[in-house]
């Protein structure tokens, strides 16, 4: 058999590697904000079949098997609740989420990289209280410098965030693609405005 042949004959439609589901604890909440939850339409309709999430919307679309045909789901519901982590793991995406993508010297959103307020090089140490999001420029200005050295200024103080806060920052960077179905989940508990 030719293998090409094998390549197409096996290959997932592609249309339908575009409808992830929005994945729901069982409190109805998002499991994460940012990222947001979501799987890949194989996974909700595996999670669904071994009885481990509800389907409660669906996209037009079906998939089928000889003997089964189902909607794909757009929005799926664990069944066991997963307790949310206490502790925000240390880590450059994180550490962006928390300063909102946003340089903390000069509040400039492009080429991002982290700085160290007290400099290694004078003993400080990688942290959520001595790290932060800056831009190369303002990085390259402040140096091995401390921050007073250096001109430059803080608009907020490092520290570390709790997992919720970072949920409800990353609400404000929603992915480029909502679906309709997941828009009361999503935001159907936001404070409303006057």
């Amino acid at each position: 058999m030719d293998g090409d042949f094998r390549t197409d004959f096996v290959r997932e439609p592609g249309a339908l590697k575009h409808f992830p589901a929005l994945v729901l604890n069982a409190d109805y909440r998002p499991l994460s904000y940012y990222p947001l939850s979501l799987w890949p339409w194989q996974e909700a309709v595996k999670a669904a079949f071994l009885d481990r999430v509800t389907i409660i919307s669906e996209y037009d679309e079906e998939v089928h098997s000889p003997s089964t045909r189902i909607r794909i789901p757009s929005v799926v519901v664990l069944k066991d609740y997963v307790k949310p982590q206490k502790r925000v793991a240390f880590t450059r995406f994180n550490l962006f989420l928390r300063d909102e993508f946003c340089c903390q010297y000069c509040g400039s959103r492009g080429d991002l990289t982290f700085d160290h307020v007290l400099p290694r090089a004078r003993g400080g140490v990688t942290s959520w209280t001595n790290v932060v999001a800056a831009c190369s420029p303002c990085n390259l200005r402040k140096g091995s410098r401390l921050l007073k050295q250096s001109g430059l200024s803080l608009r907020k103080p490092p520290r570390q965030p709790m997992a919720s806060e970072l949920n409800n920052i990353g609400r404000k960077f929603p992915p480029g693609h909502l679906h309709d179905s997941w828009m009361d989940y999503l935001y159907g508990d936001a404070e409303l405005e006057a």
